[in-house]
């Protein structure tokens, strides 16, 4: 008689600790909008971000990913930095898409391997973690941003369905991204002061090569892999006369964004 008190007091315990575990787990919420000054430890290093979360997120169903990342001046330079790319319009305006999307923007400490890597790490983080559609993973880059996502995607060039360099040289392998069939849209100021269009065009041109190596024909090449270089009369319209920070323009375009979210794995 002792023993069955005591094996149902146990089991009266348990299943009171169940349903206070059930009741925490329903009264958790998960935060959205946008959210800012996060950190994750990675095998990588520390790594600074931010992100966004659709309003109706919902865990029930898979979202596009979107890194982007910004230029030197958004990039990690201590506490006084933190939260620097949260009103940078290449994080915002992808939010302002067709349809709903989780965004991720980290504030690096360079633009070569170690940021590629902890790019890497930290998009791998949010599949494991959100509501993610792995066959729409995509990356963006700006400037600096450019150079380290060029990389990051050739590095990992299974993962990512499209990439949109703007405004940047690039610093990453080109054979992977054709035999992984990475579409790539390029954006690059005929005049841009400090790279200069012709790094866009030799990019464009490498890419092009690497996917007619890969047996790809004219019209199936260029339905994956873009060039926009448009000239000084085209930023002057908008008001912007400095050609390289004029660059990030190429975010109000949602013609732009939406070439990169049509793109699937």
């Amino acid at each position: 008689m002792k023993r069955s008190k005591l094996f149902f007091g146990i089991a009266a315990c348990l299943f009171l600790y169940g349903c206070a575990e059930s009741s925490e787990e329903q009264a958790r919420t998960i935060e959205t909008g946008f959210i800012t000054e996060q950190t994750l430890k990675s095998d990588e290093g520390v790594i600074h971000y931010s992100y966004y979360l659709p309003d109706d997120y919902d865990e029930s169903q898979k979202y596009p990913l979107v890194m982007t990342m910004p230029g030197y001046d958004m990039m990690w330079f201590g506490e006084d930095s933190s939260g620097a790319n949260i009103d940078w319009i290449g994080f915002r305006l992808w939010s302002e898409c067709d349809e709903d999307v989780i965004i991720v923007s980290a504030q690096l400490t360079d633009w070569q391997e170690t940021s590629a890597r902890q790019a890497n790490a930290l998009c791998d983080y949010f599949i494991e973690n959100f509501s993610v559609d792995e066959s729409r993973v995509y990356a963006a880059g700006y400037s600096a941003g450019g150079e380290t996502m060029s990389q990051a995607v050739a590095m990992w060039p299974d993962l990512y369905a499209a990439y949109l360099h703007g405004a940047s040289q690039w610093d990453g392998d080109y054979d992977s991204i054709a035999q992984n069939h990475i579409a790539v849209y390029i954006f690059m100021a005929e005049n841009d002061e400090y790279y200069g269009s012709q790094k866009a065009k030799d990019a464009y041109n490498r890419l092009y090569q690497s996917y007619e190596e890969q047996g790809y024909s004219d019209e199936e090449i260029q339905a994956v892999l873009q060039l926009e270089t448009p000239d000084n009369e085209y930023f002057n319209s908008r008001g912007i006369y400095n050609y390289h920070g004029g660059g990030n323009v190429l975010f109000e375009d949602p013609t732009i964004l939406n070439w990169i979210l049509s793109q699937h794995k």
